[in-house]
Protein backbone atom coordinates (compact mmCIF):
# COMPACT_ATOMS: atom_id res chain seq x y z
CA UNK A 1 0.00 0.00 0.00
CA UNK A 2 2.55 2.56 1.35
CA UNK A 3 5.42 0.81 -1.72
CA UNK A 4 3.27 3.34 -4.25
CA UNK A 5 4.54 7.00 -2.14
CA UNK A 6 7.35 8.65 -2.15
CA UNK A 7 9.65 8.70 0.95
CA UNK A 8 8.43 12.25 1.42
CA UNK A 9 4.16 12.43 1.99
CA UNK A 10 2.27 15.43 1.91
CA UNK A 11 -0.94 15.94 3.49
CA UNK A 12 -2.77 14.69 0.19
CA UNK A 13 -0.89 11.59 0.79
CA UNK A 14 -1.79 10.85 4.31
CA UNK A 15 -5.62 11.74 3.04
CA UNK A 16 -5.79 9.24 1.27
CA UNK A 17 -3.69 6.77 3.25
CA UNK A 18 -5.99 7.28 6.45
CA UNK A 19 -9.22 7.57 4.22
CA UNK A 20 -9.98 11.37 5.94
CA UNK A 21 -10.63 14.75 4.59
CA UNK A 22 -8.18 17.13 3.36
CA UNK A 23 -8.61 19.21 6.01
CA UNK A 24 -8.54 16.25 8.66
CA UNK A 25 -5.44 15.89 6.80
CA UNK A 26 -3.77 19.61 7.70
CA UNK A 27 -5.20 19.07 11.22
CA UNK A 28 -3.42 16.37 12.07
CA UNK A 29 -0.62 17.67 10.39
CA UNK A 30 -0.88 20.96 12.39
CA UNK A 31 -1.74 18.88 15.49
CA UNK A 32 2.71 18.34 16.34
CA UNK A 33 1.66 13.95 16.96
CA UNK A 34 4.52 13.62 14.37
CA UNK A 35 7.56 15.92 13.13
CA UNK A 36 6.62 18.00 10.17
CA UNK A 37 9.04 20.24 7.51
CA UNK A 38 7.46 23.17 6.41
CA UNK A 39 8.43 24.66 3.39
CA UNK A 40 6.88 28.35 3.33
CA UNK A 41 3.26 27.35 2.86
CA UNK A 42 4.29 23.55 2.15
CA UNK A 43 3.99 20.42 4.42
CA UNK A 44 6.31 17.46 4.44
CA UNK A 45 6.26 14.51 6.24
CA UNK A 46 8.97 11.63 6.13
CA UNK A 47 6.77 8.02 4.95
CA UNK A 48 9.51 6.50 7.76
CA UNK A 49 8.07 9.26 10.54
CA UNK A 50 4.37 8.70 9.21
CA UNK A 51 4.65 4.63 9.57
CA UNK A 52 6.12 5.01 12.72
CA UNK A 53 3.19 7.54 14.29
CA UNK A 54 0.42 4.97 12.22
CA UNK A 55 2.21 1.94 14.45
CA UNK A 56 1.90 3.73 17.58
CA UNK A 57 -1.84 4.70 17.68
Amino acid sequence: MLKDYHDVLTPKDIQKILGISVNHAYELVNSGQFHVVRIGRLFRISKTVFLRWLKGQ
